[in-house]
């Protein structure tokens, strides 16, 4: 009896108290998202190119 309460709070809560986005909402933090990886990737790649370079040049030493 207790999962089938649960079951109708939740179905409940979900549709009565859940406030979703806008479609107009939802496609601008999926552009923000977007972009922060974007600019994330980019920032990862940058410090693996320079450790790399790093890396030849201290091995090239010996």
């Amino acid at each position: 009896m207790k999962f089938v309460e649960s079951v109708k709070e939740s179905y409940n809560e979900l549709v009565h108290k859940t406030s979703w986005p806008t479609r107009k909402e939802l496609a601008q933090s999926s552009v923000i998202v977007l972009i922060a990886s974007i600019i994330l990737s980019l920032i990862v790649w940058l410090m693996d190119w320079c450790f790399e370079s790093i890396m030849t040049f201290v091995y090239g030493l010996f």
